[in-house]
């Protein structure tokens, strides 16, 4: 499900390597671009937020056991990636 576009917008200035942004350009047009980096943003945040709950979480109760990690995997993936999320 793709997030709305409701809200505002700010035009923001980032710095990155040139091969980079052609590379950007190539895979989505000029018009796409800043939805693609959008969405990479939302993507990096989720994962810095899940690491929090982990690290918290292992704070608490210590490392998590492979058997916790492969049922969350099935939690989140589905059982016939269960394998390859544990690796």
């Amino acid at each position: 499900m793709k997030p709305s576009r409701a809200g505002t917008t700010e035009n923001i200035s980032v710095s990155m390597p040139a091969e980079l942004v052609s590379e950007l350009r190539s895979r989505t047009g000029r018009r796409g671009l800043s939805s693609y980096v959008t969405e990479a943003v939302r993507h990096q945040l989720a994962m810095d937020g899940l690491a929090e709950i982990v690290a918290s979480h292992e704070e608490e109760h210590g490392a998590l056991t492979e058997q916790e990690v492969e049922a969350a995997h099935r939690e989140l993936f589905g059982e016939e990636n269960a394998e390859r999320g544990a690796a």
